[in-house]
C-alpha cells in the first residue's frame, strides 16, 4: 500500500535526490535559501543539526501539506568542520592533512511533517561516519582536483564519485556520507506512524 504523501527535498543536492530515487522514492526539489554562514554552534554535529532544521523549517513554511526533509553534512577532522573548500588551492591542501588520516562526516537531517499549512512535527537527528582516507599520490590528487568535484563537496572527496578510490573504508553509515542516512529517514517516518515502503513510488 501506498501513502499520497508529498514528499520535499529541500537540498539541491544531486546526490541526495538519487538517493531518494534509488530508495523508490520521489521527492520533489525546493531549495532553500538560508544562509548557511550564519548558522554556527559549538560542536559540529550541533551545526550541521541546526543547518538542516534551518533549511527544512525555509521550506516548510510554504507548503501546505508535505514531508519537508532538510540535510546537511560537514566533515570533522582534527576537531574543525569542512565544508566546501573555497577552491583548488584549498582542496589540495585539505587532501595533503588528511590523506593516510580520518575524520568524522556529520549529517543532519531534519523531517518536518507539515499539515493544512502548519508544522506538526519536527524530527531532527545526526548520522556521524567515521571516514577513513587513502593517500593518493601526487599524480593522483591533481587529476582527482582537475575534475572540480571536491569543489563541490563537503570535505573535499564523495564515496559515490570520482573520489571513492581515495576512501579506504568507512565505519557507520555510508548511505549518509553520501549526503542523506536512509535508515534515520526509515526510523523518522516510523514515528510519525508511516512506513518507509509505504512512500515507495515504484
Amino acid at each position: 500500500m501506498t501513502t499520497q504523501r508529498r514528499l520535499v527535498l529541500a537540498s539541491a543536492s544531486p546526490a541526495r535526490l538519487s538517493l531518494l530515487r534509488q530508495a523508490g522514492l520521489a521527492p520533489e526539489v525546493v531549495v532553500s535559501r538560508v544562509d548557511e554562514s550564519a548558522v554556527r554552534a559549538p560542536r559540529v554535529a550541533e551545526q550541521v543539526a541546526l543547518l538542516a532544521a534551518a533549511k527544512a523549517a525555509e521550506v516548510a513554511k510554504n507548503e501546505k501539506d508535505a514531508l519537508v526533509i532538510g540535510a546537511d553534512s560537514l566533515l570533522e577532522f582534527s576537531g574543525k568542520p569542512l565544508g566546501k573548500p573555497a577552491d583548488a588551492a584549498e582542496a589540495r591542501e585539505r587532501w595533503r592533512r588528511m590523506s593516510g588520516h580520518s575524520g568524522i562526516l556529520h549529517t543532519g537531517q531534519a523531517l518536518f511533517d507539515v499539515q493544512d499549512g502548519s508544522v506538526v512535527s519536527r524530527d531532527i537527528a545526526v548520522a556521524s561516519t567515521v571516514v577513513y582516507f587513502a593517500s593518493p599520490t601526487p599524480q593522483e590528487l591533481e587529476a582527482y582536483l582537475a575534475t572540480g568535484e571536491p569543489l563541490a563537496v563537503a570535505g573535499a572527496f564523495t564515496l559515490d564519485g570520482l573520489g571513492s578510490p581515495f576512501v579506504r573504508r568507512v565505519e557507520g553509515d555510508p548511505a549518509a556520507v553520501v549526503g542523506l542516512s536512509l535508515t534515520l529517514l526509515r526510523t523518522q517516518l516510523s514515528k510519525r506512524g508511516l512506513a518507509i515502503t509505504d512512500l515507495w513510488r515504484r
